[in-house]
């Protein structure tokens, strides 16, 4: 049976961390796919890179370019949250060895999805699939259903803050 692998915490590198695990599984033939919650931005060096990573790995974004304002999210972003998770239990059917939801632990902290609805694919999940969730504030439920739990921490910044960097920090 696949692993739930969870990466939270404040700092970054969470999503990071998901595309080196697909990077490596693509390098052994598998299939992977990335979900993207409240990510629209093309300019990503993941959505960069995800073509030339094919037909192994595939790359779907649910949000807008706009950052989601995450103490009174827009009805745009809770429909689109809705239709990342809808398309994610339609995508097991292709038994990816690899099924990333990238920044699902924020979208159901925040109330774009419920966290309940997230957890019922959880039990949909094929034995070869290994499911990996990113995003700060993973629910304590999704936690507590996880193999791993991995939490990002800064233990260090420069003390002024650099501009995001193309390969960096996108």
């Amino acid at each position: 049976m696949g692993s739930i692998l969870l990466y939270t915490g404040q700092a970054g590198g969470k999503t990071t961390t998901a595309f080196g695990l697909a990077l490596r599984s693509v390098g052994h033939g598998h299939k992977v796919i990335m979900i993207q919650f409240m990510k629209g931005l093309k300019d990503t060096g993941e959505v960069k890179a995800s073509s030339r990573l094919q037909p192994e790995f595939e790359l779907y974004q649910f949000g807008r370019p706009e950052f989601v304002n995450l103490d009174k999210p827009d009805r745009v972003d809770i429909e689109l949250a809705r239709k990342g998770l809808v398309f994610a239990k339609d995508m097991l059917r292709k038994k990816p060895n690899l099924l990333i939801l990238d920044e699902i632990n924020l979208a159901a902290a925040k109330g774009l999805l419920n966290s309940s609805e997230v957890l019922e694919l959880f039990k949909r999940i094929p034995t070869e699939t290994n499911l990996v969730l990113t995003g700060r504030l993973a629910p304590k439920e999704f936690a507590e259903a996880s193999d791993y739990v991995i939490e990002m921490i800064d233990r260090k910044r420069p003390a002024k803050e650099l501009p995001a960097r193309p390969g960096i920090e996108y």
